[in-house]
């Protein structure tokens, strides 16, 4: 089926049906959602059920002890070859209520973004009622990650009244703890492995389009660790006038080691922390090199005169393990500075992943730097004895929570496939990269352990103000994100 008639349905139904769009999203967004809140997270399973059962799927809750539900579902088509699951998660951050300009689970339209001076305004109440796409809703949730459950139910509801087929079968998996980390996912992965052995491709819809407002689809994201650094330096404080200059600093101490990881264009000088890099393919290269450089937009708005790497594109810098100090700490600052020499001194750094780097080698690696420097490492609060037997010491924790990247081949035939049928949307203004440079454990759990591919959709607004306070979606993206659900709904076979 053309894509051109797909786009025209959406749009046809949204024209003369997108008041009761509005109305049915305010209903669910009026559902608190942490997902620790969990009568409110039943009464969204509920809610999203039924959503989708009067849409032809067939609907289950999938249920682990002291878990929130997964919201599962599925519309077999006959004759389908393959079998999409459309990806999305119900839950959303917790609030603090006095921040937001409105009550944050009472959805509130403007009229554009309250940033640019947008209005309250009401929410359209007739059929063909005209709704400026730049209007804004919000409400906790609004663009993460709601959005586009409602943009697929109006994208259903588009095709059904234009009389367009599904052309594969569609699985729904509707999590409900991606805000706390998916610690049940993986269980729930393989608990039920028997309703999701079959799916074909996996379409994670979830985050904002690109910093130029195209459409963007992602294949993977990076993997990350972490690790605390203590060093230590006299046992209690002192006076810096009586004993500066004679005894050691931690927090110097601590600056000539973190300088010795980086030299100045941001490249990482730890030994082997890019060998084991598995690198892009030329296709996945060439899709990287032509989206739309945003380098020079993202400077202007960051006030930022440099940036890491010699000039390549932030694309092509995330496709590479970081190294980032993400915290220090050492005496304190301002009005509470003292004059004395601290004990000790922290950094907490953190490591993004790419494809081929394993989190407990890049922190082996990491560790053999520190040693190489003439540091002695220990991983537990170092004894009296052991301060005093060695020159240089550091406590090194490292971080329990870390995971590996994981990465979708866009050369797969499956996946090239969805990304001819996309680009028949997008034409030139699809951006197709290869990995986000944000960390999902979703993603790992789907492409790494059961072996599945996906393509993560982008849809919602940049500006969206995502996990904080008047948290919002601007309407032409629920639209666009109908769009889009619609040609993936009917992607020639």
């Amino acid at each position: 089926m053309e894509t051109g008639r797909a786009i025209k349905a959406s749009r046809s139904w949204i024209n003369q049906n997108g008041h009761q769009i509005l109305q049915e999203y305010a209903e669910l967004l009026r559902l608190p959602n942490h997902a620790s809140d969990l009568p409110n997270i039943e009464r969204n399973c509920d809610f999203i059920s039924q959503m989708f059962a009067k849409r032809g799927f067939e609907m289950q809750l999938l249920r682990l002890e002291g878990a929130p539900p997964i919201v599962y579902g599925e519309r077999l088509v006959a004759g389908a070859t393959r079998t999409y699951c459309i990806y999305a998660h119900y839950d959303g951050q917790p609030v603090v209520a006095e921040n937001w300009t409105h009550p944050p689970f009472e959805p509130t339209l403007y009229d554009g973004a309250m940033s640019n001076g947008g209005r309250p305004i009401p929410f359209p109440t007739s059929p063909n009622e005209e709704i400026d796409e730049e209007s804004r809703l919000y409400a906790r949730s609004a663009s993460d990650d709601k959005a586009p459950i409602i943009s697929l139910a109006a994208a259903l509801d588009g095709l059904e009244a234009a009389g367009i087929g599904l052309t594969s079968n569609i699985k729904l998996f509707f999590d409900g703890e991606e805000e706390t980390g998916s610690p049940n996912v993986e269980n729930y992965l393989r608990t039920f492995d028997h309703l999701l052995n079959d799916i074909t491709v996996w379409m994670l819809v979830d985050g904002a389009v690109y910093p130029t407002g195209d459409p963007s689809f992602k294949f993977g994201s990076r993997g990350r660790t972490a690790a605390q650094l203590t060093v230590y330096g006299p046992a209690r404080p002192l006076h810096s006038g009586h004993y500066g200059n004679w005894a050691p600093v931690p927090g110097q101490l601590l600056a000539r080691l973190l300088a010795s990881m980086k030299d100045d264009e941001g490249k990482v000088l730890i030994d082997g922390f890019y060998d084991s890099v598995i690198p892009m393919s030329d296709f996945e290269r060439g899709q990287a090199e032509e989206a739309p450089n945003i380098d020079e937009q993202l400077k202007e708005e960051l006030a930022l005169h440099t940036t890491e790497g010699n000039g390549e594109s932030l694309n092509l810098r995330i496709q590479l393990p970081s190294l980032t100090i993400r915290g220090l700490a050492s005496g304190s600052v301002g009005e509470k500075a003292r004059n004395v020499i601290p004990t000790t001194a922290v950094a907490e750094l953190e490591m993004r992943l790419v494809n081929g780097n394993d989190p407990d080698s890049m922190l082996d690696l990491l560790e053999a730097h520190i040693k190489k420097e003439g540091w002695f490492v220990v991983d537990e609060e170092p004894s009296l004895e052991i301060r005093k037997a060695h020159r240089k010491v550091i406590k090194m924790i490292r971080d329990e929570d870390s995971f590996a990247a994981s990465k979708v081949d866009m050369d797969r035939p499956e996946i090239q496939e969805v990304i001819a049928g996309l680009k028949s949307f997008t034409g030139d203004s699809g951006v197709f990269l290869p990995a986000t440079g944000a960390s999902n454990r979703i993603y790992g759990l789907i492409f790494n352990d059961i072996g599945k591919p996906g393509i993560c959709i982008n849809t919602v607004n940049r500006d969206n103000n995502q996990h904080g306070a008047d948290e919002n979606v601007r309407i032409g993206n629920l639209w666009y994100g109908a769009d889009i659900l619609s040609v993936v709904l009917t992607l020639p076979e």
